[in-house]
């Protein structure tokens, strides 16, 4: 919890992450604007049912970008408001841990859409690191769980799938409480994470909103930047911090 002064919750999207080399999904170079298929391979129920869904999304996670990914300075930037003490709480919608990377405390990052880095066991709950998980895949593409047998998943919330609760618990109250929402790199499309915007505002507090393409909830900003974030967000981040 931040000391007395200015309270700053973050929500970022995949558009902070694409200065790391990781497409976001539905820009116009996004992941699921250049290749539609991959999107099915994200459902849940689709991804229970048929083994071959299984084998091509493990393909596909084992050959995502963000196991060579660096943060950018849009992740380095935040992590001075946690030394600042100025950081209420960093909801991220991204899976990539780039936040962790950057030196942000895990404590503080809200994974709202889970993790790339875990694995776990659909029927017995067991988990453990993706990477063992990928190492697997030549000899087995559609791994089974070592402990059961049963299905793994990687971390990350599926289509038809819920928001762990705490996390979505964790995130209202931060856009509750905080003086300022900065919503970075978000489309501010996906529900509920999106509502948030409207939540802090809702509940007093500034919405700025820094992304390249409009959102749904620019009308509520006191500000929309439309810089690139690894630009934008450092000066941002320093004009936020001295207004202490």
């Amino acid at each position: 919890m931040p000391a007395p002064g200015l309270r700053v919750t973050v929500l970022t999207g995949a558009g902070i992450s694409t200065g790391s080399g990781i497409p976001d999904f539905r820009g116009p170079a996004g992941t699921w604007t250049r290749h539609p298929e991959q999107a099915e391979l994200l459902e849940i129920g689709r991804y229970v049912a048929d083994p071959d869904v299984r084998r091509r999304g493990w393909a596909m996670w084992r050959a995502h970008p963000a196991w060579d990914a660096r943060p950018s300075a849009g992740h380095l930037a935040l992590v001075e408001l946690a030394a600042a003490d100025r950081l209420q709480a960093l909801l991220t919608q991204n899976f990539d841990g780039l936040h962790q990377a950057a030196g942000s405390d895990p404590s503080d990052v809200v994974e709202l859409h889970g993790t790339l880095r875990t694995t776990s066991c659909l029927a017995c709950g067991d988990r453990q690191p993706t990477r063992d998980v990928l190492a697997r895949l030549d000899a087995e593409p559609d791994p089974p769980c070592t402990v059961c047998g049963g299905v793994l998943k990687p971390d990350v919330v599926y289509f038809g799938e819920r928001l762990p609760d705490r996390a979505l618990e964790r995130a209202i109250a931060a856009a509750q409480d905080g003086d300022v929402l900065l919503a970075v790199g978000t489309t501010l499309t996906v529900q509920p994470v999106a509502s948030l915007a409207a939540l802090a505002v809702d509940s007093g507090a500034e919405l700025i909103v820094v992304n390249a393409e409009p959102t749904p909830y620019d009308h509520l900003a006191e500000r929309v930047v439309r810089e690139p974030i690894e630009v934008a967000l450092p000066p941002l981040v320093t004009e936020l911090l001295a207004r202490d």
